[in-house]
């Protein structure tokens, strides 16, 4: 298996389970958190789905599928067009009330935009650096790496809240 391949199995993973998660759940659904501190799932799939639309568009030169694409207009969400979720409060968690077919709809934009560009590396790619702001600084190979974890730990994150929601 080659690098390009690898990538787009491991984040089409996350594309494949996505219908499936929100199947069948209401805005109400999708905004219910076991406890007030908690995320939901609608605010989970936002994010993960923000994180990769974020670094991906990053890494390849891009404009994030959020703006080009023009979802973020049709979330209406009260952010700042390039917030992602990273360091938000509990309050603002609970801002995000939208449909499954919204959510869905964005990741599998975001999921295929990524295909798209994951699709063309090599892997003498994923030694350029991307990011020297930290030490070391990052390669394109470990933010990649980054985006798999973070997109599937929130993922499985969103299952368990379901399997919650579904049992309360």
């Amino acid at each position: 298996m080659n690098v390009s391949d690898l990538l787009t199995d491991a984040l089409g993973r996350v594309r494949e389970q996505m219908p499936d998660l929100v199947a069948g759940l209401g805005e109400d659904d999708l905004a219910w958190r076991p406890d007030p501190e908690a995320n939901s799932i609608a605010w989970l799939v936002w994010h993960l789905s923000r994180i990769e639309d974020d670094h991906v568009a990053g890494v390849a030169g891009s404009e994030q599928v959020w703006t080009s694409e023009g979802w973020a207009g049709r979330f209406g969400l009260p952010f700042d067009v390039r917030a992602h979720g990273y360091g938000m409060s509990a309050s603002d968690v609970a801002k995000v009330r939208v449909s499954g077919d919204l959510l869905a709809g964005y990741h599998d934009a975001v999921a295929a935009r990524s295909a798209e560009y994951v699709g063309t590396l090599g892997p003498d790619e994923l030694d350029r650096v991307v990011d020297d702001a930290w030490d070391p600084p990052v390669t394109l190979g470990v933010r990649l790496v980054s985006v798999v974890n973070e997109v599937n730990a929130h993922l499985g994150q969103a299952q368990y809240v379901r399997g919650l929601l579904e049992r309360r």
